[in-house]
């Protein structure tokens, strides 16, 4: 009996043993997983309710889900398909870490008349990461995810092909500092294949159809792109570039470079949105102000700048306008440089019409490229410039204000 009683002994301590080793491999929990991107994503003002999940080894299926923006009054959008998490598991601080998340194609109708439908393919977010419950904070928004790609792209009309996008492709690549914190987030994002169809909107609508027709825009075809480095210390955020670049119509592209749009600053904007989407008009405009205040205090300005790259529309808009005017391109140049300072000189500013008007000019005579960009002498912050504003020709002085034409990108 006493021996018995030993080996009963020593089998529920080997199975005790073995239950405290297998605890970190069944401490993933499928509802908690859910719970806890619901949580993160509520800091960016998104509500998030999932339906059922499931965890199969180390994939989580979800069942749809319900997304509102926190606080506001707005139409809750549903996502009625199954949503698969893949590679999921704990990490070691204890949070939680998934390889991608896949959902199914989109197919679907969305209008009647026209008859409208919308199909989009091989929709992927990869390196996921959620933190711990106590840890959940704006930067675990910001690295929440490392990329999300989608295939085609495509909406017809009545049957006919009338918009399609070849691809969706959106990476971030995180740096951490000693501490294992987040330290910089290098983005990129892009749509590539950009086709429109215009003749439907040629045919349908009376005004815009002969201006379609006479600028040769019955298609377009362009990308989209975007290349963004971000430090979360000092918030310094350089945009190197923010294009949009269609074919034979031209190419608009914005730069900045700003500092102190640290998570911090990012998370009174959010708690701003949250905390005044409720509140009376009157307390919510004094919080806004207030925020706004911040902000402006916050940030600083290092350069920005704003360039138009012609690639064919500006020739067709003037012979276009012209002709309506019953006069050749050339006569309808002229007159419209003979208006400029007239039109600039309403601000009453000499030395914004000494500024505009001979980039005006030149780009009229052979339209390239025009591009307005502030370089204050030294980084300013934005209240500063906001106080010089009272100032008009002090302010374009501040700002460091240059508008040029027909001149290479720096």
């Amino acid at each position: 009996m006493m021996r018995i009683n030993k080996i009963q002994g020593l089998m529920l301590a080997s199975g005790m043993a073995t239950l405290a080793l297998m605890q970190p491999a069944m401490a993933l929990d499928a509802q908690e997983f859910v719970d806890r991107i619901a949580a993160v994503y509520k800091l960016g003002g998104y509500d998030i309710q999932f339906g059922a999940a499931k965890l199969d080894g180390d994939t989580i299926t979800v069942d749809g889900a319900k997304v509102a923006l926190t606080g506001a009054d707005t139409e809750t959008w549903s996502i009625d398909t199954t949503l698969t998490f893949t590679g999921v598991a704990d990490a070691e601080n204890g949070g939680f870490i998934a390889d991608s998340l896949t959902i199914p194609d989109v197919d679907t109708d969305f209008s009647d008349d026209p008859k409208g439908h919308v199909s989009l393919v091989d929709i992927v977010a990869n390196d996921i990461y959620l933190p711990p419950a106590d840890q959940v904070n704006i930067t675990a928004l910001l690295e929440s995810v490392g990329s999300f790609t989608t295939g085609a792209l495509k909406v017809t009309r009545d049957g006919a092909d009338f918009l399609s996008v070849d691809s969706i492709e959106a990476t971030n690549e995180f740096s951490y500092d000693d501490a294992d914190a987040l330290s910089n987030i290098d983005s990129t994002f892009a749509v590539n294949g950009i086709w429109a169809d215009l003749k439907t909107v040629s045919e349908e609508d009376a005004e815009a159809g002969p201006v379609i027709q006479a600028l040769g825009l019955t298609e377009i075809n362009g990308d989209i792109n975007q290349k963004m480095s971000w430090s979360m210390a000092d918030g310094h955020m350089v945009i190197e570039d923010f294009r949009f670049d269609f074919a034979d119509i031209g190419a608009l592209n914005f730069r900045a470079d700003i500092s102190g749009f640290t998570p911090a600053v990012l998370d009174k904007i959010y708690g701003m949105q949250a905390a005044s989407a409720g509140a009376p008009s009157e307390e919510a405009q004094a919080k806004q102000m207030m925020v706004g205040m911040e902000l402006l205090q916050a940030l600083t300005l290092t350069s920005s700048s704003l360039r138009y790259d012609d690639a064919g529309l500006t020739p067709k808009l003037l012979d276009m306008f012209a002709a309506q005017s019953g006069s050749d391109r050339a006569t309808f140049v002229a007159g419209l440089k003979a208006m400029a300072p007239q039109l600039v000189g309403q601000a009453g500013i000499p030395a914004l019409t000494d500024l505009v008007v001979p980039a005006i000019n030149t780009f009229l005579d052979d339209p390239k490229s025009i591009e307005i960009a502030v370089r204050p002498a030294t980084p300013t912050t934005l209240l500063v410039l906001s106080a010089a504003a009272a100032n008009p020709a002090g302010l374009i002085s501040a700002l460091g204000l240059a508008v040029k034409a027909n001149e290479a990108a720096e």
